[in-house]
């Protein structure tokens, strides 16, 4: 278990069985808790370029992109084990599955280079740029 001194405790075992499981970053906020049937009832159809995406959600039309996580990195699902009523108290976390790209979904409008979530998937380029060693 890896910990620091703030909030969250992270099981890192629980890493070791994790499996592949394809994401969806949705436009709004869904009330449930657990596993999804989503390839049953979220069927997207893919356009000509092969990289924009269109689905109907409860009517609403939803366009999409796959996007990739940074290069050596691996997205994580997580899921709190001991859930306490205070926001006080640490939390402890396991890995329940891993992901190296995600479907970023917009209301009828397709997710640009402008988006927030398509601008932090440059972020570790751009630390590595600020932060690295200069070569003369």
């Amino acid at each position: 278990m890896s910990c620091n001194a703030s909030v969250t405790c992270l099981h890192l075992s629980s890493l070791k069985g994790a499996e592949k499981a394809p994401v969806h970053l949705m436009p709004c906020e869904i009330e449930h808790t657990g596993h999804a049937q989503v390839s049953q009832y979220f069927t997207a159809t893919t356009k000509e370029n092969k990289k924009d995406k269109t689905v109907s959600f409860r009517g609403r039309g939803l366009k999409g992109q796959e996007i990739s996580c940074p290069q050596g990195h691996t997205g994580l699902v997580l899921k709190e084990v001991d859930r306490h009523g205070s926001d006080q108290e640490d939390r402890k976390v396991k890995v329940t599955s891993v992901f190296d790209k995600l479907t970023y979904w917009n209301l009828e409008t397709p997710p640009t280079s402008d988006d927030i979530v398509v601008m932090a998937m440059d972020w570790p380029e751009l630390a590595e740029a600020i932060h690295g060693t200069i070569e003369d």
